[in-house]
C-alpha cells in the first residue's frame, strides 16, 4: 500500500505534527492496522479506504485506536488532494465520529469537526501535580482541560506522565491559557493512549474552540500549540461544530509491504 508521512498544521518541515497516512486498496484487519501504527511509531497513523461518495477513515496511535484525530485527518486530506484520486475542493471522511469534511482554499485545509464543549469540574491538587504547574480551573469533555495562569506557564510546564496516565478522568489532558501572540495556546498529553505529548492536535481543539470562543466572545481565533515542534491552527466556532484549518508539508512517500 502507498504510505506517506505528512507534517500537519505547519508550512515547514520538521515542525507541526507528523502523521502517517496509509492509502488502502482493500480492508485490513484491525490487528494489522494496529501493528502498522506501532511499527511507524507516530502519534497517529490514518488508514484511508475509498468508499461511495468519500473515504472511510480510521486512526491508530502506536497502542490504541482513537475516535477522532485532527492532524492525521488533515494529513489524509493533503495526501488525497495532492497524490490521490480526490477531486474538487471538498473531501468527505466517514469515521467513528461521524462524517468529517475537509475543504481546500489554496494551501489551507479546513476541517469541520464536532464541537466537544467542556463542563467545569472540581479542581483537585492531583491535577496540578500531574500537570507540573499551577492550575486555576478544571473542565471535562472527552479530555481533561486545565487552565493555567498564562502562555509562558503552558510552555514551561513539566508534566508527570505517569501521574497524568493515572488521573481518573479524561482520555487526554489539555493545558491551556490565553495567548501572548495569538488568541490562546495549548499543549496536549495522552499517556493513556501511548503518546506522552502530541505536538499539534486537532481533536483537542474540538474542546478548546468552544471553551475559548465563549470566554473571549469571538467566533474566529488563531491558536498555537506550543510543544517543542509547535503549530498554528485557524479556528472557527460553527454552532455545535468547529472549523480547524492549517497547512501541511510532505516529508516522506513510500510503500508498506503488507
Amino acid at each position: 500500500m502507498k504510505y506517506f508521512v505528512v507534517d500537519a498544521f505547519t508550512d515547514s518541515l520538521f515542525s507541526g505534527n507528523p502523521a502517517g497516512v496509509a492509502l488502502l486498496e482493500r480492508p485490513l484487519e484491525d490487528a494489522t492496522m494496529q501493528a502498522i501504527a506501532a511499527e511507524n511509531n507516530l502519534s497517529e497513523t490514518a488508514f484511508v479506504l475509498p468508499a461511495e461518495h468519500g473515504y472511510d477513515l480510521r486512526w491508530f496511535t502506536p497502542t490504541v485506536e482513537v475516535d477522532l484525530c485532527g492532524h492525521a485527518t488533515l494529513g489524509a486530506a493533503f495526501v488525497l488532494h495532492e497524490f490521490g484520486d480526490a477531486q474538487g475542493d471538498r473531501i468527505d471522511f466517514f469515521t467513528k465520529s461521524g462524517t468529517l469534511t475537509a475543504g481546500f482554499d489554496g494551501d489551507l485545509i479546513s476541517l469541520d469537526f464536532p464541537g466537544r464543549p467542556p463542563m467545569p469540574i472540581e479542581l483537585t491538587a492531583d491535577f496540578a501535580t500531574a500537570a507540573g504547574c499551577e492550575v486555576t480551573e478544571a473542565h471535562l469533555s472527552r479530555d481533561l482541560l486545565l487552565v493555567v495562569k498564562d502562555a509562558q506557564a503552558v510552555r514551561n510546564a513539566k508534566p508527570d506522565f505517569a501521574a497524568l496516565a493515572g488521573l481518573p478522568v479524561g482520555f487526554g489532558v489539555i493545558l491551556t491559557a490565553a495567548g501572548d501572540d495569538c488568541d490562546f495556546v495549548s499543549r496536549f498529553f495522552v499517556p493513556k493512549g501511548g503518546v506522552d505529548e502530541d505536538p499539534v492536535t486537532g481533536s483537542s481543539h474540538s474542546t478548546l474552540v468552544p471553551f475559548w470562543s465563549e470566554r473571549l466572545g469571538k467566533q474566529t481565533m488563531v491558536a498555537r500549540q506550543v510543544s517543542a515542534r509547535g503549530g498554528v491552527l485557524y479556528c472557527e466556532m460553527r454552532g455545535d461544530r468547529v472549523g480547524i484549518a492549517g497547512r501541511a508539508v510532505l516529508y516522506l512517500a513510500g510503500e508498506i509491504k503488507v
